[in-house]
């Protein structure tokens, strides 16, 4: 059952569709790939010529769940110990 992510409106999560990683509005394309395809193409007409169903409006909230990912990992137990030499 496809869920949208609590505080996104375009991050999805469906445990039956890729093993549940978080998607873009509940395609076959997730978060993960999505900052990839950012990274790999320079340009926004070349994103959409290989991605039409990819909408401007997905990479904020792409961008900005991958943060939060990102943040509450750095906060989390995987943390680095500033104090090691």
């Amino acid at each position: 059952m496809k869920r949208t992510v609590p505080g996104y409106t375009r991050i999805t999560i469906d445990p039956e569709t890729l093993n549940g990683q978080p998607c873009v509005r509940g395609m076959r394309l997730t978060v993960r790939r999505v900052l990839e395809i950012l990274a790999q193409y320079p340009d926004w007409t070349e994103v959409q010529t290989d991605y039409p169903d990819l909408e401007r409006e997905d990479i904020p909230e792409v961008l900005r769940f991958a943060a939060e990912m990102l943040d509450e990992r750095s906060r989390g137990p995987l943390a680095c110990d500033h104090s090691a030499p």
